[in-house]
């Protein structure tokens, strides 16, 4: 499809003082299971587009944003004359500036080839069979395999013309086994599959419903706990989308300071040499290295900033607070004088431990070893209190081994509590995250060691 000619019928047709368009078109694979059998299979496509259309007078300015499917050229055209006219009820605020131009090579290449289609599970179809056929009568296989391929294009009045395209997939296997009442979760990120061990993620799912084979209830309370990478993830997930620097000067978030207008920036979270960063370079989670901002979200992203190039950025680095997330046009009033932040859609978290989780199972006298969580919802922002459930698996380690499973808790924790009180981590890896992984897929964290987790009380969730 002629996109790149779409979008500059587009600007032909501008009559705004600036003019943005993203055309995202994604097409996708999938593949579901359930009771030891494939259940469906499917491919889709869909194509969408939004104009944000900017009205710059003097010092005011007004924004329209106007999103819709994109099935033709016209399409394309009515959306801009759509946010054209929503300018004249926009509230005016301070204008910002769109950055200054720059064009991929390839903007304008033709994609046919861009398009994800279901042979990229067939390996993944062929090692479930030969799962399904190994497995006990008393279990059951449960989960899908997804494959997704996004190409945006972003446009600006300044110039801008680039385009990325964006592989991502997930795997995600549930095994029940009704003898024992077991339930084991397991994951992964990818970008193709080719990566993807499904004996190696079986074998891990059936060696946790080994370990439910004995169950005991605990009560609830403070337990000594390792909370595997997943966990982690899903967490400093929370802490990381709670960096708005514009909230933590007016004393709304975890990240306040003492005095109004102050912040913590400088001060040290954690005991451990904890580095957390986002990278749209990072090996194997590579993402678009500009901003794409369909959306202003207050005080952390800005459709002003759509196209601005986007880099590493260490949020934490050694345990000490470095950066918090800021407009182009809120980290200039700020003051601060290091470069502006865009937060990717990654997130690397690592202390540079080599030990690994087995090494943390085999040092531990007495305490639980997590699976994942879900169900997490924040109760106070100002501590970044948070509260879950345990899922699929939380088990008792005693003298080094794992020797039962126990029953589910509710937690009630801070991210930014827990990496005060870490003790030990384990080596950083890439890991899915399962309570957030429908929005967020590209996580490589640490098992961290919480010498008192909290958990409030007992769960019947399994």
């Amino acid at each position: 499809m002629p996109v790149a000619s779409w979008i500059e019928d587009a600007f032909s047709a501008q009559r705004s003082s600036e003019l943005t368009v993203i055309v995202t078109e994604t097409s996708e694979a999938n593949l579901r299971w359930a009771h030891n059998s494939l259940t469906t299979n499917g491919q889709m496509h869909d194509r969408t587009a939004t104009v944000i259309a900017y009205d710059v007078t003097g010092d005011e300015a007004a924004t329209a944003v106007v999103s819709g499917p994109l099935p033709f050229r016209e399409a394309l055209l009515d959306l801009v004359a759509r946010a054209t006219d929503g300018l004249a009820k926009a509230p005016r605020e301070q204008p910002g500036t769109l950055p200054a131009g720059r064009a991929d090579a390839g903007f304008a290449a033709p994609h046919p080839a861009e398009q994800a289609g279901i042979e990229v599970l067939a390996g993944i179809a062929a090692d479930l069979g030969v799962a399904f056929g190994a497995a006990r009568e008393s279990q059951a296989f449960f989960g899908f395999a997804e494959h997704r391929l996004t190409t945006t294009w972003l446009a600006t009045s300044t110039g801008t013309r680039r385009r990325h395209v964006q592989p991502a997939g997930r795997f995600e296997l549930n095994v029940k086994d009704s003898a024992t009442g077991g339930s084991a979760w397991v994951g992964a990120a990818t970008r193709d599959f080719t990566d993807v061990r499904v004996g190696s993620l079986v074998a891990e799912a059936l060696r946790r419903l080994e370990w439910s084979r004995r169950r005991i209830s605990l009560p609830p309370g403070r337990y000594e706990t390792l909370l595997p990478p997943s966990a982690v993830a899903d967490l400093m997930l929370d802490a990381y989308w709670a960096m708005n620097g514009r909230d933590a000067d007016e004393g709304r978030n975890v990240y306040a300071g003492p005095r109004t207008g102050s912040n913590r920036i400088g001060e040290r979270l954690a005991v451990l040499p904890v580095t957390m960063a986002s990278d749209p370079h990072e090996p194997g989670m590579e993402l678009a290295d500009f901003a794409v901002v369909p959306a202003s979200s207050d005080g952390m992203v800005s459709v002003w900033d759509n196209g601005a190039p986007v880099d590493r950025v260490e949020w934490i680095r050694g345990g000490t607070l470095e950066r918090l997330v800021r407009t182009r046009a809120g980290h200039r009033a700020s003051g601060e004088t290091t470069p502006w932040a865009f937060p990717s859609e990654n997130l690397v978290i690592d202390t540079g431990s080599e030990d690994t989780l087995a090494d943390m199972i085999a040092a531990t006298e007495r305490g639980l070893l997590l699976t994942c969580l879900w169900y997490i919802r924040e109760v106070d922002p100002e501590t970044l209190l948070l509260t879950g459930l345990t899922r699929d698996g939380v088990y008792l380690i005693e003298d080094g081994e794992v020797v039962a499973e126990v029953n589910n808790f509710r937690f009630n924790e801070s991210p930014i509590g827990l990496l005060r009180r870490a003790t030990q981590a384990s080596v950083a890896e890439r890991t899915l995250c399962r309570e957030w992984n429908d929005y967020f897929l590209w996580t490589v964290a640490p098992a961290l060691r919480i010498p008192d987790f909290n958990m409030s009380t007992v769960s019947q969730a399994t």
